[in-house]
């Protein structure tokens, strides 16, 4: 077997580079395979053009309008040379799913073919939906659900299909996907926020969440990836002892991209480009053979979409370019794991950010009043924001080598710490005149002479304002944004409506001014929110003291955090902003609890695997070596032999102790497998295969890198972290 090794590091070294022919300047070929607005003026009747623009706002279509869409929307893409059309959605698997048909069809009576495409097939579609999770929604014999088109996200032509954006509805209309709670949390902002934003501007009509992703990922070469069962199987490397040579001279980051992962680069970005997807970053990231490409700012379902495709688009660019895209948070133990690092910000429709400052106290105000909101959501809804990111791959990486950690705090930045500790100092109730002028001019006032990036950087806060925005930097490189996004903008609607009744309660009640309200609302937020805002090294063990004194929690594992989904407090809240019923709620947990168990069953069962058939094997086939050259000595030496062979025969006995160390901790892992397979709830499983079976993980592991050093590299079967990290 170590001869596949071998084989594969040798097809890698001999690769060259593929050649990539760029199609045109990006802004000439930006979405030519997206069906957006110049393709629908072309291929639409006015009256189709204006009900699709409608229904972004929320106006339902008729059906009528629909037959003339899928017409307009069939004969564009037959124009493009596509030959088949599915409904494109997100089911509860965390990755995406399609069913493709033919839009050619035949009379009853076999003749006169036709490539047919209505409304009916447009607006909604019945899959076979008896294998996609539900969490118990309903029995697995119970099939039916619903894909319906999603109008506010663009089709699109991927290779020769037609792909339409939809929801994925069961039949008895709970939510089946990942896409149907982000629209209904992205309604309850827009209303909250509206609500808000007319304090401050009576013609705003519209405010929409953006997001702006950052993708990181790693690149392997396939031959290499093939070699490996634990990367194939999981996504990550369950046994390999570290590289000499790993991240710690930080030549990698932001360095020269290698040739061969520049043309993956430049292809993936041709292809992004016609699917409109505006990625406009891309450099090499902490780790070695790691990366990251970023786009600009979209609002958030298109977002999320295009996360979605381009997660799909990136593995088959890279088949072409004979590279296996790595989404797991952590392959590799020792260097850094990689996240989606959500920006997240609201805008509305007169051209406002939010999230900015202004240059004049009332604008200043308005900036003031959605960001300290924002904390004050993710202040009281903490272990909500944590469980939305949670997952057995970003396990690895929460607060590892420059991840932050599983205790979610919000970073502002010195200047703005200083502001809002001002603006706490301002007396309650009625402000006089004088209290008035100095608010405004030396707190609120201070902010139009601060930079548009007023804070640092801290690559330790999972929840970090940089300077427009908020970055939830805890989010894992392989989730859905749309989880997450979902959780932040339910949390943060509900916080906004809270604001609006007590300023308006301050307003009619108390007859204070509208701006006093506003104030006096804002600063006892700041006095109940202290206990979120942390500057320091979330890496610190005296973080890890202080936030507990604080109370925030600390959930380091999945089924711990988990939990918080179901508490009444989120049950109640998703139910009154609209989001998820708590059947949804329920179904969710159920599902993330089974797939953090199948994942852990299956590491489980590949390590075991590669543990007594690859390294135990090789590691006897070495001993037997060295037992023979002993065996030589013996004869040649005779009693002297053990002083000349000591190295030899110490190197047996520490082979031999490896071994067993493996195959004792296989068979106790095995065992715990067995028992928590037995137990009688996910919940329960779930704790126990966190608990009880995973630990063995590092423990078999050791054994294994340890014999990795000792074993003959020409026997190694595996192919090591120098060669995966660092075969470019």
């Amino acid at each position: 077997m170590s001869t596949f090794r071998f084989q594969a590091l040798r097809k890698a070294t001999d690769r060259k580079p593929v050649h990539v022919e760029e199609l045109d300047r990006k802004s000439v070929i930006f979405g030519s395979n997206v069906f957006g607005d110049k393709a629908m003026r072309q291929f639409l009747t006015s009256e189709a053009y204006k009900a699709v623009k409608a229904a972004a706002e929320g106006v339902k279509i008729d059906r009528k309008i629909a037959d003339y869409i899928a017409l307009g929307m069939k004969e564009w893409a037959l124009s493009k040379g596509v030959t088949h059309y599915t409904h494109w959605f997100q089911p509860l698997t965390g990755t995406t799913a399609e069913k493709h048909d033919a839009f050619f069809e035949t009379f009853p009576d076999g003749s006169d073919p036709v490539e047919k495409f209505g409304g009916s097939q447009l607006v909604q579609q019945e899959p076979d939906a008896s294998s996609f999770p539900n969490g118990g929604i309903r029995n697995t014999f119970e099939a039916r659900g619903y894909t319906a088109w999603d109008p506010t996200s663009p089709a699109f032509i991927f290779g020769t299909t037609l792909c339409i954006p939809t929801v994925f509805v069961s039949y008895t209309g709970e939510a089946l996907d990942n896409k149907t709670p982000l629209l209904r949390a992205l309604h309850a902002i827009d209303s909250a926020a509206i609500d808000v934003a007319k304090y401050f501007d009576k013609n705003v009509k519209r405010v929409t969440p953006t997001l702006g992703w950052e993708q990181e990922y790693f690149l392997v070469d396939t031959a290499l990836a093939n070699s490996r069962p634990d990367l194939l199987a999981t996504g990550r490397t369950l046994l390999g002892h570290t590289a000499a040579k790993g991240q710690q001279l930080d030549d990698h980051y932001f360095g020269s991209i290698p040739t061969r992962v520049l043309t993956y680069m430049r292809d993936l970005e041709n292809e992004c480009m016609l699917l409109g997807i505006p990625v406009k970053t891309r450099h090499n990231e902490v780790a070695p053979n790691q990366f990251e490409l970023a786009p600009i700012f979209e609002e958030i379902n298109l977002a999320v979409d295009h996360n979605s495709l381009l997660m799909d688009v990136m593995q088959k660019v890279g088949e072409r370019h004979d590279f296996k895209v790595l989404f797991h948070e952590k392959p590799f133990k020792g260097v850094n794991g990689s996240g989606k690092h959500n920006n997240w910000s609201l805008a509305t429709d007169t051209g406002i950010n939010l999230l900015s400052p202004g240059k004049t106290p009332m604008s200043n105000l308005q900036f003031l009043t959605f960001f300290i909101n924002t904390i004050k959501a993710v202040h009281d809804h903490e272990e909500l924001l944590r469980a939305s990111i949670a997952s057995a791959s970003n396990d690895h990486r929460l607060g590892a080598n420059e991840a932050p950690p599983a205790i979610i705090s919000v970073f502002i930045g010195q200047q703005l710490t200083k502001v809002l500790a001002e603006l706490e100092g301002v007396s309650k109730g009625k402000l006089s005149p004088e209290e008035k002028t100095d608010l405004k001019l030396n707190v609120v006032g201070k902010l139009p002479d601060v930079l548009l990036d007023n804070t640092d950087r801290n690559r330790t806060s999972p929840f970090a304002f940089t300077g427009n925005k908020f970055e939830f930097r805890a989010v894992g490189s392989s989730a859905n944004c749309a989880v997450s996004m979902t959780t932040l903008n339910t949390i943060v609607a509900k916080q906004l409506k809270d604001f609006k009744k007590e300023v308006d309660t301050l307003i009619e009640k108390k007859d204070l001014k509208k701006d006093e309200a506003i104030f006096n609302v804002l600063r006892e937020y700041i006095k109940q929110t202290k206990a979120i805002l942390f500057e320091g090294d979330g890496y610190s063990d005296a973080w890890e003291k202080e936030a507990k004194k604080r109370g925030l929690s600390n959930h380091k594992t999945t089924p711990q955090a988990l939990k918080a989904k179901v508490s009444k407090k989120a049950i109640e809240l998703f139910g009154e902003m609209g989001v998820m019923n708590h059947v949804e709620v329920e179904a969710r947990y159920e599902i993330e609890l089974e797939e953090y168990v199948k994942k852990i069953q299956i590491e489980g069962r590949i390590l075991g695997d590669i543990a007594r058939n690859h390294v135990v094997p090789t590691a006897i086939r070495y001993q037997n070596v060295l037992i023979e050259n002993v065996k030589g000595l013996k004869e040649i030496f005779g009693k002297d032999f053990e002083k000349i062979a000591k190295e030899q025969i110490s190197l047996i006995k520490e082979i031999s102790e490896h071994i067993e160390g493996i195959n004792t901790k296989v068979e106790k892992m095995t065992e715990e497998r067995k028992k928590a397979n037995a137990l009688n709830s996910t919940e329960k499983m779930a704790d126990a295969y966190c608990d009880k079976v995973k630990p063995y993980f590092e423990e078999i592991r050791y054994h294994a890198d340890k014999l990795e050093l000792l074993v003959d590299d020409e026997l190694w079967t595996l192919t090591k972290y120098r060669e995966l990290l660092f075969t470019k």
